[in-house]
């Protein structure tokens, strides 16, 4: 789906939320990256074969 040079990386790629933004959203909480993947603001994710990612937050020291 990318078309940038360097490429951005692929949605199976651990580094895969370095995609450029393409499409945003903020209004409804997400984003479509370039390589397919919906970013939630929460941190979750939608990746394009329909699997799914927790939201992934840092965890708050007490």
């Amino acid at each position: 789906m990318c078309s940038h040079k360097p490429s951005c990386p692929t949605a199976e790629d651990t580094d895969h939320e370095a995609a450029r933004v393409v499409s945003s959203h903020p209004e409804q909480g997400w984003s479509l990256l370039c390589n397919g993947v919906v970013l939630f603001d929460d941190t979750g994710e939608l990746l394009p074969d329909g699997a799914v990612v927790a939201p992934h937050r840092p965890r708050v020291a007490a």
